[in-house]
């Protein structure tokens, strides 16, 4: 067996990769996570999942290491994760009645071999209109500040929502493993 390694410190994307019963271990790569001038939303989530499995080859030489990097798009705008509670009101404030895009990109590197395989999978959220009350209730329930769109899917941020459209859900969480799954195929890894 492959030794694994997710290159993320996100509580999130350490859960959904453990649903493949997998033994990992994880770091975190501390990367300039700053847009380039004129970077497209793809470009950048593309770019940053590669860069975190890039940044930790030579710690782990021997390993599969997973990258990966989401980025919400709302009125062509990016937005990252919120931080404090008045900038994910707003938002959620900007998401009301609309649809929302994420694109969640996934990288996969044999540190070995130097193969990178990268991809990106888009999933889209139409929000329900929303109330101001409604936004401070949800946020003051689960308080979603590191999440980017401040809303999470697995817990009561479905609420929000009118629909969604997409082929992987755990993409909206922040790792697509579908996609995943694919490549560690392709690396020698089967699952289940």
């Amino acid at each position: 067996m492959r030794h694994l390694l997710l290159a993320s410190s996100s509580t999130y994307r350490r859960e959904l990769l453990s649903r493949l019963r997998l033994p990992f271990d994880h770091a975190s790569p501390d990367i300039d996570e700053t847009p380039h001038p004129q970077e497209s939303a793809e470009g950048l989530a593309r770019r940053l999942a590669e860069e975190k499995a890039r940044a930790l080859a030579d710690r782990y030489p021997q390993h599969l290491i997973i990258g990966s990097d989401q980025v919400a798009v709302i009125d062509q705008r990016i937005v990252g994760k919120p931080l404090t509670f008045e900038r994910a009101r707003e938002q959620l404030q900007a998401a009301s009645g609309k649809e929302v895009r994420f694109l969640t990109a996934v990288a996969l590197l044999n540190a070995q071999s130097g193969r990178l395989q990268v991809d990106c999978v888009p999933f889209s959220v139409r929000f329900r209109d929303l109330s101001d009350t409604q936004i401070d209730r949800y946020l003051e329930a689960e308080k979603p500040f590191d999440c980017a769109g401040s809303f999470k899917v697995e817990g009561l941020g479905i609420s929000l929502f009118r629909s969604t459209e997409g082929c992987d859900l755990t993409s909206l969480i922040g790792l697509p493993l579908i996609r995943l799954v694919d490549m560690l195929a392709r690396e020698g890894v089967e699952i289940p």
